[in-house]
């Protein structure tokens, strides 16, 4: 009678040493190929500091399947089918496209298996398109637009300048919802929809400039766009003589290292390597340093929070069962770079601060680029549950 119970001892002692399979899905070629190799650097950081150097969670060997989408849905959607049918993944990171994410959640909700979005920022992911496979990282367009309503409380006038894509729609909705859910008297003059590869910023240019001039003042351009950022060029066309101030989203740091001329512009951001003031951001800036003689940028960090959470969460459950992952992770909070982030239980959301910036005038290095005006903290950003749980 031993030996049914010693083979099912074996067997037990077999799967739980099986190796812990992690999609990382992202968009590494296209426009947003930047974006995507920080998101993967920062998510193997991540797992590396968490797991001090062993690769490892519960006794278990960590795999990274790492894929490229090319920030095309279709392509996601095959890539995140493959992942869980044929590599047999314990569950998913991604993407880098909002549109190419938004592909993959029904993927998710057929396999019945998680994925954590990270960096995609449409709210429809944890909104209208969510279901319960889906947790986010991320921050989402409306904690954009209420980061940025936070500074513009007063009256005055708004024009957007974005892309006319799901990034950029979203943006702008959620940016004017924000708007009225703080008590923002400012009155939103003109929308202009630029294509993502636009180049030539004249035409929208003169647009935005036609509709704000006359309008009461403050008058604000807010950019929020994907990619290389088009203010510079829009600077270029002194949008000062119609008393237009620029107010740029934050950016990844070889873009922002281009805005060096226009010291005193303010914007908002979701992370900036030298305003988190804590342990394993401290780790994550030295050791970016030391490795790649550069600061850590913003999709960096939000890999290394997206580690935090696949290994809070397969600690916490001491399983790769999806609803003992589900059941762990509702309401978890965890460690980030930016400090203590959790998953809203309504929608898996992860609520999070978030800064207002003033770029510096004086700059000691490359790098040394913004000054923090304040830590918006998530009590100022009462984002909406939007799906239908």
């Amino acid at each position: 009678m031993a030996l049914p119970f010693l083979l099912a001892f074996s067997a037990t002692t077999i799967a739980q040493a099986q190796d812990l399979k992690i999609a990382l899905i992202t968009g590494k070629t296209g426009v947003l190929e930047s974006y995507a190799k920080e998101t993967e650097t920062g998510f193997m950081m991540g797992l590396e500091y968490l797991t001090g150097g062993k690769m490892e969670i519960n006794g278990r060997k960590l795999k990274v399947i790492i894929k490229d989408d090319q920030s095309k849905p279709d392509i996601a959607r095959t890539l995140l089918a493959e992942a869980y049918g044929d590599d047999k993944v314990d569950l998913a990171v991604g993407t880098t496209s909002s549109g190419a994410a938004l592909a993959m959640l029904p993927v998710a909700a057929e396999y019945k298996k998680i994925l954590l979005v990270e960096p995609a920022v449409a709210d429809a992911i944890t909104g209208d398109k969510w279901n319960r496979y889906i947790f986010r990282t991320s921050r989402n367009s409306m904690q954009d637009g209420l980061a940025a309503a936070s500074t513009i409380k007063g009256g005055g006038s708004i024009a957007f300048l974005t892309q006319d894509n799901a990034f950029g729609r979203d943006a702008v909705k959620a940016a004017k919802e924000s708007l009225t859910m703080v008590g923002s008297k400012a009155n939103v003059a003109h929308e202009e929809y630029a294509a993502p590869n636009t180049t030539d910023f004249t035409a929208a240019a003169q647009r935005i400039f036609e509709a704000l001039k006359n309008k009461p003042e403050p008058r604000v351009l807010q950019i929020v766009w994907a990619g290389p950022n088009p203010m510079s060029k829009l600077a270029e066309m002194k949008p000062e003589r119609f008393g237009i101030a620029l107010a740029p989203g934050g950016n990844i740091l070889p873009i922002m290292k281009t805005w060096k001329a226009y010291a005193g512009t303010q914007g908002t951001i979701f992370y900036y390597y030298d305003f988190p003031k804590n342990k394993m951001n401290d780790w994550l800036v030295a050791e970016h340093n030391k490795r790649y003689k550069a600061p850590p940028d913003m999709f960096t960090a939000g890999g290394f929070s997206a580690a935090s959470a696949v290994y809070t969460a397969l600690s916490k459950a001491k399983s790769s069962d999806t609803e003992k992952l589900i059941t762990a992770m509702e309401g978890m909070e965890f460690d980030t770079p930016k400090g203590k982030m959790n998953f809203r239980k309504e929608d898996h959301q992860a609520l999070q601060v978030m800064y207002h910036f003033k770029i510096k005038k004086e700059q000691k290095n490359e790098w040394d680029l913004l000054e923090l005006v304040r830590e918006i903290p998530v009590t100022d950003i009462p984002v909406p549950v939007k799906n239908k749980r």
